[in-house]
């Protein structure tokens, strides 16, 4: 699930910069045929590319939220959740070994006393 975020956000973020660059040729035609001046054209991408980051940024909280509700639906334990269990299995099974191993240590055979 985290792997899927993670795409999310690489592909996003690769969207916003082809859509940055198309932007960017698309002022720079209009300022070419003279239709807005150059300070007009930077304020147009800046303006441009600050919604987009913040429409970036709103579609990956959107994204996180959905995977986190649908992770509560579906009660997934999460990767670091899991790992954390792993440990904690790993820990019991060497106390349980060293316990098999002292318990084992102690079964000394006594001898009998001969009965009178």
């Amino acid at each position: 699930m985290q792997d899927f975020i993670k795409k999310v956000k690489l592909i996003s973020v690769g969207l916003f910069y082809m859509g940055k660059e198309k932007v960017e040729e698309s002022v720079a035609e209009l300022i070419k045929k003279g239709e807005i001046t150059e300070k007009e054209g930077r304020a147009l991408v800046n303006e441009v590319v600050a919604k987009s980051k913040e429409a970036t940024k709103e579609l990956e909280g959107r994204i996180h939220k959905a995977m986190s509700d649908a992770q509560d639906k579906l009660h997934a334990p999460l990767k670091k959740e899991i790992d954390v269990l792993k440990k904690k299995i790993a820990k019991l099974e060497k106390e349980a070994a060293a316990a098999k191993a002292r318990s084992q240590k102690k079964v000394v055979k006594t001898p009998r006393r001969p009965a009178k």
